[in-house]
């Protein structure tokens, strides 16, 4: 039975805080990992302190575009201080929706920057937010000697696909993939060694898992229907995503 990978969770959220010895427990029952993404410097601290409590929990460390206001020196610190603990840089990027004059866009960028270069430095992958910024993300990537690079919930054009592939980048999908057909369509297209699958929670979904908050459990679920999307069995595509995993990882 192959691994799985949640290729982008908050498990740092308080929604988790109370259920995380259950997560755990089913992790391990169920042979999935995390990695764990972070917000801020709040929830960076979280996911470091969690990763500590379990193998199972993959720490990435960052500022999410909502919080490009936070404190980012410190957040360099912490992850600077904490290298060896740290598997990668998540969740950045960009995201023009938080803002509301060019001067907050302007603060995203030089968060983002600022992220991608660390990531640069110290050698890790980075799992970024590119919600209506893929123009922008993709010319940026370029300028940077990244290892691996993860366009997390990918819900750009085909044209901006191609561009990603070609850039080496990974894409994954979540749940929104059970019932949209463009994502559907978006993930045939994706170069096979460069799918991986997410829940993206807490996000609710509205149109499955009954609105709930999403559970790192319902990963099973977004690869049955990816591999019956790409013409798959359960097994094959599990057994593909663990081989892309360990690649993005790494490991």
């Amino acid at each position: 039975m192959s691994w799985l990978t949640d290729a982008h969770i908050h498990l740092s959220d308080d929604e988790y805080s109370q259920d995380m010895p259950f997560i755990i427990t089913s992790m391990e029952k169920m042979k999935i990992r995390a990695c764990c993404v972070s917000m801020d410097l709040h929830t960076s601290e979280k996911t470091l302190e969690l990763g500590k409590k379990t193998k199972l929990a993959l720490s990435f460390v960052g500022i999410h575009p909502e919080k490009a206001a936070d404190d980012l020196e410190s957040v360099i610190e912490l992850i600077e201080k904490n290298s060896s603990q740290i598997t990668g840089i998540g969740e950045v990027g960009l995201d023009k929706t938080y803002v509301s004059n060019q001067d907050g866009f302007k603060r995203q960028e030089t968060v983002f920057h600022k992220m991608l270069s660390i990531a640069e430095k110290l050698h890790k992958p980075v799992s970024i937010h590119s919600r209506a910024t893929l123009d922008e993300i993709l010319s940026i990537l370029p300028s940077y000697s990244i290892p691996r690079v993860l366009l997390h919930w990918f819900a750009g054009s085909k044209k901006h696909l191609k561009a990603a592939m070609d850039l080496g980048c990974y894409a994954s999908y979540g749940p929104a993939m059970i019932y949209a057909k463009d994502k559907q369509v978006l993930l045939s297209e994706t170069n096979k060694d460069k799918i991986l699958v997410e829940t993206d929670g807490p996000v609710r979904f509205s149109r499955c898992f009954a609105m709930k908050t999403a559970q790192i459990t319902f990963l099973p679920s977004v690869v049955f229907c990816a591999a019956s999307v790409l013409n798959k069995t359960y097994d094959d595509l599990s057994y593909d995503i663990e081989q892309n995993s360990k690649r993005y990882l790494g490991v």
